[in-house]
């Protein structure tokens, strides 16, 4: 019995492609651990060849997202959300609360968060590909980017290259809330980001912002 195929799809093919080089792989690594042979899937990325819907769920699976990534299409109400379906969550055992305020799109680069940072908090100093841009919402944040000090409040933004080594801290005894958008996605690097969810009702966010 053949195998099922993928409906061709142009864009099918680029959308591997950039999603490989933003997590940083080469092709022979994703072939690696997709268990595919390198030519097939330069095939793949030109959009000479349309792998089967089980090669298909290697790729996701190498690529760390699930098959709708690639075939689905998004219809518009999927670009809308709605204030009281964000759902806050943390990465591994970061104190840093997220929301994020962007929807996952098929080859998309942008990603844009609500960022509640609780007092005392300092991250580690980091850079990576891409661009950012820090706004304000309430509180006050001291942000460095290489040797430069910024001292923001509300309604202060901060727009930077993130290849600059930069650090984040908020050095008062109050939460503070950022507006964080940056390219490309905050988690196109990571097959396995560990988001531990938290409730949506807003004064149990409130609450864990304070501990």
């Amino acid at each position: 019995m053949a195998r099922p195929k993928v409906k061709h799809d142009p864009h099918f093919g680029p959308l591997v492609r950039k999603k490989r080089k933003q997590m940083g792989l080469t092709l022979q690594a994703l072939c690696d651990d997709a268990d595919l042979s390198v030519g097939y899937l330069s095939q793949v990325e030109r959009g000479n060849a349309t792998p089967s819907l089980g090669t298909l769920s290697k790729l996701a699976n190498a690529l760390g997202v699930g098959v709708e990534f690639f075939v689905a299409v998004q219809r518009p109400e999927d670009a809308l959300m709605r204030a009281g379906h964000r759902a806050p969550f943390t990465l591994d055992d970061s104190s840093i609360v997220y929301e994020s305020v962007s929807r996952d799109i098929p080859g998309g680069d942008l990603s844009s968060y609500i960022i509640h940072i609780p007092p005392g908090f300092c991250s580690e100093t980091i850079n990576r590909e891409g661009e950012e841009v820090v706004f304000v919402l309430e509180g006050e944040i001291i942000h460095t980017l290489d040797d430069n000090l910024f001292h923001l409040h509300a309604g202060d933004s901060l727009h930077f290259l993130s290849t600059q080594f930069h650090t984040l801290s908020n050095p008062t005894d109050k939460p503070a809330r950022l507006l964080w958008t940056c390219t490309p996605s905050l988690f196109a690097h990571s097959k396995k980001s560990k988001r531990r969810f938290l409730s949506t009702d807003r004064s149990k966010l409130e609450e864990t912002n304070k501990e």
